[in-house]
């Protein structure tokens, strides 16, 4: 069965912003974004994800919305994270272009237009870029500006702010991404995997009018991890033999090595070399096991990758556009992919 919004022609722009006990800042933040989108967009909804909230936040915005039918509120059964808030939104959100975007008012709805600008002269994602930092120095904007030089170097991508929400897409291209864990801040690294044009657009910084951030300095290192993952993703989805079979080769050669050097000097002396040398026989034997378990882990992985493609139907390319003469008539498979 169809929602209502299904069968409602879709709006121009979609807002997603996931909401966390925020209560001092939904009616501010509504009011505002209402001003900036009535005055540039004729259609546009706001999508509220209230990521189970402990204060008066989902009741303000269920008021919200029983007096405005641009507004959308999903509640979460409990607290899943920014980054499923932001998933469930963009599931939701019908618009051509979609924004995303902090419910505690540290971005300036008034960025809004001139985010979403780049997005009309053809980039796939625009992403906002706090140019001039007001946060703390020692907490915050060194290991801030550390994260981000080594996410823009481990995924390619050259973008001075990773870690802002404030961003819009195209529909297509969010729609594309799938995202797990805390990965919202790499979406343009996983956008680009795709092709995705991407620029960095300059926004305002602005602190906090309610309450307190609910992320500190912990975050910086729990984004260690994730540059792995990305990284991963990025460049070895496909062929994760590649990512495993070279420490896996390295390691077997290495441990074989030490195992050829002792067996030619046992031939050579006839000495004990097990009480001589006992540690490097160790030492090779856990190099030959490491190498072997890399190896299978990589043809184990090799396996899932394929599983994971063609159980969905996910190809490992992305098409932007097929052009053919008009009288042609177009291949079997793409009519079939048609109907």
């Amino acid at each position: 069965m169809l929602d209502e919004t299904d069968q409602l022609p879709p709006p121009e722009i979609s807002v997603v912003i996931p909401m966390h006990n925020e209560e001092g800042s939904v009616e501010k933040l509504y009011e505002r974004l209402c001003a900036v989108l009535e005055a540039h967009y004729p259609s546009f909804e706001i999508i509220f994800v209230d990521d189970a909230s402990r204060d008066r936040t989902y009741q303000l915005l269920t008021d919200i919305a029983a007096g405005d039918s641009r507004v959308t509120v999903i509640k979460l059964k409990r607290n899943f994270g920014q980054t499923p808030a932001l998933a469930a939104g963009f599931d939701y959100a019908r618009g051509d272009i979609i924004v995303s975007m902090d419910g505690d008012l540290q971005h300036d709805p008034s960025d809004l237009p001139a985010l979403v600008e780049p997005i009309y002269a053809g980039y796939d994602l625009a992403s906002g870029w706090r140019h001039k930092r007001i946060d703390n120095l020692v907490l915050r904007r060194i290991p801030s500006r550390v994260a981000n030089w080594l996410m823009a170097k481990l995924s390619g991508v050259e973008l001075h702010d990773f870690g802002t929400t404030f961003k819009a897409y195209r529909r297509d291209t969010i729609k594309r991404i799938r995202l797990y864990g805390e990965l919202h801040r790499f979406i343009p690294a996983l956008a680009s995997w795709n092709g995705a044009r991407i620029i960095e657009v300059p926004i305002r910084n602005i602190n906090r009018e309610d309450g307190q951030s609910h992320y500190g300095i912990s975050r910086t290192f729990r984004v260690l991890f994730d540059l792995v993952t990305v990284r991963f993703l990025l460049k070895y989805v496909t062929r994760p033999l590649h990512f495993f079979g070279m420490p896996g080769l390295l390691s077997l050669f290495v441990g074989i090595g030490i195992w050829v050097v002792l067996a030619a000097k046992k031939l050579w002396t006839g000495g004990d070399v097990f009480t001589v040398h006992a540690p490097w026989m160790m030492m090779g034997t856990l190099l030959i096991l490491a190498g072997i378990q890399l190896f299978s882990t990589g043809l184990v992985a090799e396996l899932l990758a394929r599983t994971y493609f063609e159980s969905q139907g996910q190809p490992i390319y992305t098409v932007e556009k097929v052009v053919h003469h008009p009288s042609a008539r177009p291949p079997a498979s793409a009519t079939a992919l048609r109907t």
